[in-house]
């Protein structure tokens, strides 16, 4: 089986918890939208917490905006303020400054920007419509919102599962599915399980950003 998570942005205990709750089996899939740090106040938890689980499962970890955000200023010394602005100070402050941050840089920076399995595409923001998969700007794999999810049919022939915005339920139409339910904001953390398209989801309880 392929389960799907969605936008965790710092909050441990809700993944910890639908961890534990998925019925998972040694040879499942864990594909992960991004957006791990940022806003709540348990990034390093949950960084340590998927790098241990990709020692006992499949684990593909995608990256999302945030990510990039933190890769720009801590490896590249560029967009400090973007990063700050969108929610930055709690993460340095979990993980106890910059310098550790820089301890984990093997983590963030194999994260990628898409994952393909059968029909289904697999993307931290979304697509630009009409543009081949291959030829995909990352800046719109991780930032783009509107263009993608009110167009019709972005990738023909393929559904594409997304995070990045926000809702109170998980998006389901024919060619998309959005599963960020806005945890970090008081919402939920949502799984998607592919082959039966089941959810499940537990409450958030940290609410910092």
């Amino acid at each position: 089986m392929t389960y799907v998570v969605g936008d965790v942005h710092g909050c441990f205990l809700a993944l910890k918890d639908l961890i534990e709750r998925l019925p998972l089996e040694k040879d499942d899939e864990l594909v992960f939208l991004g957006d791990y740090v940022d806003r709540g106040p348990n990034s390093k938890e949950v960084v340590e917490f998927l790098m241990e689980l990709s020692k006992h499962y499949r684990c593909i970890f995608l990256r999302g905006n945030h990510e990039e955000m933190l890769l720009n200023c801590v490896k590249n010394h560029s967009g400090c303020d973007l990063w700050y602005f969108n929610g930055a100070r709690s993460t340095v402050e979990s993980f106890g400054g910059i310098d550790e941050i820089k301890k984990y840089l093997d983590f963030f920076e194999n994260t990628i920007y898409y994952y393909e399995k059968g029909n289904f595409v697999f993307v931290h923001g979304g697509v630009r419509p009409g543009i081949p998969l291959e030829e995909q700007d990352p800046f719109d794999l991780v930032w783009i919102r509107d263009e993608f999810i009110y167009s019709e049919n972005p990738l023909p022939g393929k559904i594409v599962v997304f995070g990045h915005t926000p809702l109170a339920e998980p998006y389901l139409s024919s060619d998309k599915i959005g599963i960020d339910t806005g945890c970090v904001y008081g919402g939920k953390l949502t799984v998607f399980r592919v082959e039966d398209r089941t959810f499940f989801q537990v409450e958030c309880t940290s609410r910092r950003w």
